[in-house]
């Protein structure tokens, strides 16, 4: 036995020393043996040949990349890879394409949106037969019954008149449909689907909502904000198969336009049951994530009403699930939309002089609720567009960092029309705003014109990260617009200011020298 172990100790011994010895070593490197092979580094991918933009101000582009298991191992020039590529390694020649890091989008509805591509596509019609059209032609493949879903209209590509059930009553007899806006808020239902709700000229306004009404009281079938869960409630929830589908698509349909990171709100609003947006964390995240089919990642956020269930999460799993998703916080609402005209506002709509907007929560609720996410160290993120909604969130957010305590909390403001003053901005509450890129509507403003809709005036104010508030860029898709494609094209006018631009987005320095806007609050 002993001269067995000498022996193969002795040969232990040489191998060590022939492999270690620099001659060997050099030609095995002329005979083209990757140096990786000798190190232990091997890159899966060798990206060659591109306009690479690294991010970084030292070396802004390269022509090259090595990757392995999805993580870049080196940015550089060509000849600088060598030593990383093996056997196995594969080369993709980008031939001189550009190659940018993937965009985040800092709110989206994800598998809501995924839903939506799969029914009716009303976004862009701009006129009302094609909009009756576009619905005779999906009722003529449904079965009598079936409920007929979609959505994205926005009547003021066709002037600003609002659809009504009397549009679509004559050729949707036997099929309740539901059809809502491409912000979200408000929805038309046909008459079938408004007798099935029990929805009649008897029927009161829920808080935080609106049954619209003709001049003799009759609904029209426009359901605003909360009101719209009289119909939802009614409709069959989509199968679990059918939501992982559309997280499938919804992924390829951001990733076509660059976007590899979201921060997904849910399929939560108001009227709607907060238990939607667990059900697709266990349903449909925790599938796609355990059976490889994640695409791009996720930072997901919960009904504020859900708190201590987060917080248990968090606790028992930690922020990061995995590589594709990582636990947000807590969403809730303030208000509605300028579209559906139910943002408040201090001054009335111009074409509705009683209506001031819909206060869809209530105040004290939200802050209890509020400063106990954020003792347990939740972000909180509220939806407030109209400039009086801007005003109670950036009170009681201030309110709350006062009671808690100041630290990087990073408050979020999602979707806001920015037509809040400067003064607003307490320097000690730490703050994102995240603006949705939709579109201007000029006649949905009061007055005085308050602010905007989806562009950023936020250069204009003064405001930026040295006030404690950061900018997001986040489309609102699944209800908004297509990842990133609105944020070229948009038009800024401000009363009273001189200030008219076009293509404001491109946020040049220049306008305000004293600050640089800062995205990336939103996406941390």
């Amino acid at each position: 036995m002993n001269k067995m172990w000498i022996a193969v100790s002795a040969i232990v011994v040489a191998f060590l020393a022939i492999t270690s010895f620099s001659p060997l070593e050099k030609f095995y490197h002329n005979f083209a043996v990757p140096q990786s092979f000798l190190h232990g580094v091997v890159a899966d991918l060798l990206v060659t040949n591109g306009t690479i933009y690294t991010s970084n101000v030292n070396l802004p582009f390269a022509d090259s990349m090595a990757v392995r298991n999805g993580r870049i191992l080196r940015i550089g020039n060509y000849s600088s890879m060598q030593d990383l590529a093996g056997f196995a390694t594969k080369t993709l020649n980008l031939e001189g394409k550009v190659v940018v890091p993937g965009f985040i989008d800092s709110h989206v509805h994800l598998i809501f949106g995924g839903l939506q591509m799969a029914q009716v596509q009303l976004r862009g019609v701009d006129r009302r037969e094609h909009f009756v059209n576009k619905v005779k032609e999906a009722l003529s493949n449904m079965r009598q019954g079936s409920w007929l879903l979609g959505g994205g209209w926005n009547n003021d590509l066709w002037g600003g008149e609002l659809p009504m059930a009397s549009w679509i009553d004559d050729i949707s007899p036997y099929n309740p449909v539901w059809l809502t806006r491409m912000d979200g808020h408000m929805g038309l239902a046909n008459s079938m689907a408004l007798k099935i709700a029990g929805i009649s000229k008897s029927t009161e306004d829920p808080g935080g909502g609106a049954v619209m009404r003709n001049g003799g009281g009759e609904p029209t079938g426009l359901l605003v904000d909360s009101a719209m869960k009289l119909v939802l409630s009614c409709i069959p929830e989509v199968s679990i198969k059918e939501k992982r589908e559309a997280l499938l698509r919804a992924s390829n349909h951001a990733l076509m336009r660059g976007v590899t990171t979201v921060v997904d709100f849910g399929r939560y609003f108001p009227g709607v049951s907060t238990e939607l947006s667990w059900e697709d964390l266990s349903d449909v995240y925790r599938w796609a994530d355990l059976s490889g089919n994640m695409k791009i990642r996720v930072c997901l956020f919960f009904p504020i009403e859900t708190w201590a269930r987060l917080y248990e999460l968090i606790n028992e799993a930690g922020r990061k699930l995995s590589q594709w998703i990582y636990l947000g916080g807590m969403k809730s609402f303030a208000d509605g939309s300028l579209g559906s005209s139910s943002a408040l506002l201090y001054e009335p709509y111009v074409d509705e002089v009683q209506n001031y907007g819909l206060q869809v929560a209530d105040m004290d609720g939200l802050y209890n609720m509020t400063v106990s996410s954020d003792k347990s160290g939740l972000q909180i993120a509220v939806h407030a567009i109209g400039d009086r909604a801007n005003d109670l969130i950036l009170d009681m957010f201030k309110f709350v960092a006062s009671k808690n305590g100041i630290r990087d909390r990073r408050f979020r403001v999602n979707s806001t029309a920015l037509s809040l003053r400067s003064s607003s901005i307490d320097s000690q509450v730490s703050l994102c705003l995240t603006y949705s890129g939709t579109f201007f509507l000029p006649n949905k403003f009061s007055e005085v014109l308050l602010g905007i809709y989806g562009c950023m005036p936020l250069n204009f104010l003064g405001l930026g990260a040295g006030g404690g508030c950061g900018v997001g860029l986040g489309l609102g898709w699944g209800f908004g617009t297509a990842f990133g494609s609105q944020y070229r094209n948009s038009r800024v006018t401000f009363e009273g200011t001189g200030f008219d631009r076009k293509n404001h987005n491109e946020e040049r320095d220049s306008e305000n020298p004293r600050k640089k806007v800062q995205k990336i609050h939103a996406s941390q």
